[in-house]
């Protein structure tokens, strides 16, 4: 199975409007809830690609019991690919609102900022996820960190799980991630504008090659309509979908994690992953919420895929 953290879990509300207009009253078209949060999103795309995967973090209060019910009933992806292994918590799960406009496809995110967490929360946390290593083939930790969380969690977490053997994706930003590939992550999956504060480049290339001498073994860059930009132990590669794609981005970066945590337990090569990351990324903005993708879209963008190797800037 796969291992999904997820420390700053949320009940996701996407609203869908005719138009948003500023300061203006809206009538909501359609309401959809999901359970959310990066490492959720990522273990929902990979149960409906067939993998099982079990998510851990925090939940509580009425919005972790509903979005625990939802993983539960199996609204979340298929029935019984995600298992639940979440701790509980005193506060309550926060939630996140995806305003989609219709009339121009943008959306708009809000995101609170989610409870605070105890030291013994926190001790009781590590305890599960030191104990859902065994029987795990790879870990995903995604996502900012709540409240009371120290900002070297994540390179504690990475440090545990490569020392029982096992490979880590890191997908943060921030100074979790400048902490987080210090303790040499397998891969990490940064945006273009979480890099440049990472590294002060604002050129992609230059900018992914220069995480990777930071510690990251690989540096998977999402560079958007773009696609997505890899420096790799086995060469450097862009891959681009045939054109941009118009829809709900929210989620889109998430399913490009899945496709690589997919890639790298079954033991593919670097340009077949990037292709199934870049071609599931794009089918997700055609699908209305995080966490899910246009299966239909997926098959047909495949062999659209770009693929090129570009010259490392100096």
């Amino acid at each position: 199975m796969i291992l999904t953290v997820t420390l700053n879990t949320a009940l996701d509300l996407t609203y869908h409007v005719p138009a948003l207009v500023p300061h203006a009253s809206h009538r909501v078209s359609q309401v959809i809830e999901r359970p959310g949060g990066k490492g959720l999103n990522v273990a929902r795309v990979l149960g409906a690609l067939g993998h099982e995967t079990v998510v851990t973090g925090f939940a509580g209060g009425p919005t972790g019991a509903m979005l625990r019910d939802l993983l539960a009933t199996g609204t979340a992806g298929l029935p019984g690919t995600v298992h639940d292994a979440l701790v509980p918590t005193a506060g309550a799960t926060r939630r996140t609102v995806a305003v989609v406009d219709a009339a121009n496809g943008d959306t708009t995110q809000l995101n609170e900022p989610g409870p605070d967490i105890a030291p013994a929360e926190w001790a009781a946390f590590t305890t599960r996820f030191t104990g859902l290593l065994d029987g795990a083939r790879a870990v995903a930790l995604c996502g900012s960190l709540p409240p009371g969380i120290h900002v070297g969690a994540y390179a504690e977490l990475v440090r545990l799980a490569r020392a029982a053997g096992l490979p880590v994706l890191l997908d943060t930003s921030g100074e979790p991630l400048r902490r987080g590939i210090a303790a040499r992550p397998d891969v990490i999956k940064p945006n273009a504008e979480e890099l440049a504060r990472l590294t002060g480049a604002r050129e992609p290339h230059r900018a992914t090659l220069d995480a990777r001498r930071r510690g990251a073994h690989a540096v998977v860059t999402s560079l958007g309509p773009e696609g997505l930009l890899a420096a790799t132990p086995d060469g450097l590669w862009q891959a681009a979908p045939p054109a941009p794609v118009r829809g709900n981005p929210t989620g889109a970066g998430d399913s490009a994690v899945a496709a690589l945590l997919a890639g790298l337990v079954d033991g593919t090569d670097w340009p077949t992953r990037l292709t199934h990351a870049t071609a599931l990324s794009a089918a997700t903005v055609l699908s209305p919420v995080a966490g899910e993708f246009d299966e239909e879209a997926y098959e047909a963008l495949l062999p659209r895929i770009t693929l090129t190797t570009p010259s490392p800037a100096l």
